[in-house]
């Protein structure tokens, strides 16, 4: 009696290729998935919402009181609208929530792309994570403990015998909120530039032959964001970008897509 012969196993490549062709989804399917994702998102935001505004006299404390001590002859921030006081404490909550949520916000924003990934590339699922938010967490305290510092020290440094700088506290944390983003966001470089090696997307030699374009892009990128403008802020927001360029240049090398892969 003959034996039945075994199954051919299926290569690791074809086994991705062919679980990429069972994630595939409609485009209704896609819109439900996203729905989905933006509620579990908001609710984790809420529930970061909630948890700051538990704790909202220190939060207030550790952002509004380096504003206060920058301001010449002790002086104070001030508000004009009777409702402004009582919104900015809104405002530093649902940003101190959005700190808290974030990693959640990140998973959701994984699992929304993991149907087009293959095997190989769901399982940088934890990492993706826990490294950006680890980086967004860094580029917030960055601008708080460094750049805002600056930036608000030189806007503060204009008064005279005829000006005396009195700001009032919706526009100055409207600027902390725009820097502490902006760097949340620039220090995600390198996550990007590691997903974006895996999947072959960009090469090291590629972002080392064109480094000196991406430096003129960033100190483009600094001038954008920075409200100042002036050479001491704009590159203490430039260096950091251009460091996590250079990291993210090691970061492609190591874990490039490789035919092995």
């Amino acid at each position: 009696m003959s034996e039945v012969p075994s199954p051919v196993p299926v290569p690791d490549a074809a086994a991705d290729e062919h679980e990429a062709d069972g994630g595939k989804m409609s485009f209704l399917e896609h819109l439900d998935e996203l729905r989905t994702r933006l509620m579990v998102s908001v609710a984790a935001l809420f529930v970061g919402f909630l948890v700051a505004f538990a704790f909202i006299s220190p939060l207030f404390d550790f952002i509004m009181r380096p504003l206060q001590e920058i301001l010449p002859n002790d002086g104070r921030l001030v508000y004009t609208e009777p409702t402004e006081a009582f919104f900015l404490y809104i405002k530093i909550a649902a940003l101190a929530g959005l700190v808290l949520a974030i990693p959640v916000i990140l998973y959701q924003m994984w699992r929304f792309v993991a149907p087009g990934l293959y095997a190989r590339e769901k399982r940088f699922a934890i990492p993706f994570v826990v490294f950006s938010s680890l980086f967004f967490v860094g580029g917030a305290l960055f601008s708080h403990f460094v750049l805002f510092r600056l930036a608000w020290g030189f806007l503060a440094d204009f008064g005279t015998d005829f000006m005396e700088f009195m700001p009032r506290i919706q526009p100055a944390f409207s600027l902390y909120v725009r820097l502490t983003l902006a760097c949340g966001a620039v220090f995600q470089m390198p996550t990007l530039v590691f997903f974006l090696a895996r999947v072959g997307a960009v090469t090291p030699r590629f972002l080392l032959r064109n480094t000196k374009y991406a430096v003129l892009l960033i100190f483009i990128f600094a001038a954008i964001l920075t409200p100042t403008g002036d050479p001491v802020t704009l590159t203490v927001m430039a260096a950091p970008m251009i460091l996590l360029y250079g990291f993210s240049i090691l970061i492609a090398w190591v874990f490039q897509r490789r035919d092995t892969d």
